[in-house]
């Protein structure tokens, strides 16, 4: 089995869709418009080694709910070199998003973690 994607509610899709275009040099498909759910849009994104990240929006996603509920909790992305991650930490600690600097974690991770522009946890690892 493999992991098909991971899909994160958001209420600017744009905003988030160029945060993982800049920040990881994800592809964006075209935008996708629901004939069934009307205010229903998405987007996938694939990252260089092909995973892909499904960014939806939707009317009635309220920016106010809790930060941590059910559902998404976090997504890990692998930069391949533990200079990939410190150089990720550097900008996004330039940026103001980096929640935790990179280190090595007690499962044996090297990573660090920033937020993405709705403030969801993205790892970023070795």
């Amino acid at each position: 089995m493999k992991l098909a994607h991971v899909a994160l509610w958001t209420t600017e899709l744009d905003r988030l869709v160029a945060f993982f275009e800049d920040m990881f040099g994800a592809t964006a498909s075209p935008l996708y418009e629901s004939r069934r759910r009307a205010g229903f849009s998405s987007k996938f994104l694939t990252l260089s080694e092909g995973a892909t990240i499904e960014i939806m929006s939707g009317p009635w996603i309220a920016p106010e709910a809790p930060r941590e509920r059910a559902g998404y909790a976090h997504m890990a992305i692998s930069l391949g070199s533990r200079q990939a991650v410190d150089e990720m930490a550097t900008k996004a600690a330039a940026m103001g998003i980096l929640l935790s600097p990179a280190r090595m974690t007690g499962d044996g991770f090297y990573e660090a973690v920033i937020s993405d522009p709705d403030g969801n946890p993205v790892e970023i690892t070795e």
